[in-house]
């Protein structure tokens, strides 16, 4: 990977620092969204407690007309502030984060800037979704899904018709040792469903005081 993975604010935190090291990654922190000139892999923005900061910097590359895909390193906690900013990310990590989520997560940032594998695929329906480049269409239309996203509708859609309670999820999709709670997945969920979009929305359906469950099994009809 030549193009360089931006990082806001300048300095970093030092366990972001420590990950993007191990992980050979090729990154510069910038103080200020008007310094980022040429081509970006990526950007990671660190959302403390000044949100607004965080979210001024989003638009500012987004009024620049840079396409640069933003991940978001923001707290449970501020979860919130996210809702009616979809236009400013792509992507979110809850903090304190774990060095292999991260590292998978800028994976993903890196495959949206293109990278071609033999495809492995998961079929339901519509719903299609390829394993190996995290691409996922529905009726032919490609899906834009984060890298938590496309991991969660992968794990229901291997068992359609399976309930999952919230807990389960979070362990099975997010990790056994994951430090947030069950809103994370329901934020997932709503996300999600807004992208299948009102007449496949279905697919992914609540069953009351349980959790959720994809699509319906063999023996239902």
């Amino acid at each position: 990977m030549n193009d360089p993975l931006l990082v806001y604010p300048d300095p970093p935190p030092l366990e972001l620092v420590r990950t993007l090291d191990l992980g050979n990654w090729n990154w510069k922190a910038i103080g200020n969204a008007q310094e980022p000139e040429g081509r970006w892999v990526g950007a990671v923005v660190v959302v403390d407690d000044d949100t607004e900061d965080a979210f001024g910097f989003c638009r500012t590359l987004k009024r620049r007309g840079l396409d640069i895909p933003v991940l978001l390193l923001v707290s449970g906690n501020l979860l919130e502030e996210l809702e009616m900013r979809d236009d400013l990310f792509v992507d979110f990590c809850l903090t304190p984060f774990h060095q292999r989520e991260l590292d998978a997560r800028l994976s993903h940032l890196a495959w949206r800037s293109g990278t071609g594998l033999r495809p492995e695929l998961i079929e339901y329906g519509p719903l299609v979704l390829n394993v190996e480049t995290y691409q996922a269409s529905i009726s032919g239309k490609p899906l834009d899904l984060t890298y938590m996203e496309y991991e969660l509708l992968k794990f229901l859609a291997n068992s359609p018709g399976k309930v999952f309670t919230r807990e389960t999820l979070l362990s099975r999709v997010w990790g056994y040792d994951y430090f947030g709670g069950a809103r994370t997945v329901d934020v997932h969920v709503r996300r999600l469903r807004a992208k299948l979009g009102e007449e496949n929305a279905g697919l992914l359906t609540t069953v009351r005081s349980v959790g959720y469950r994809f699509g319906l099994s063999r023996w239902e009809h």
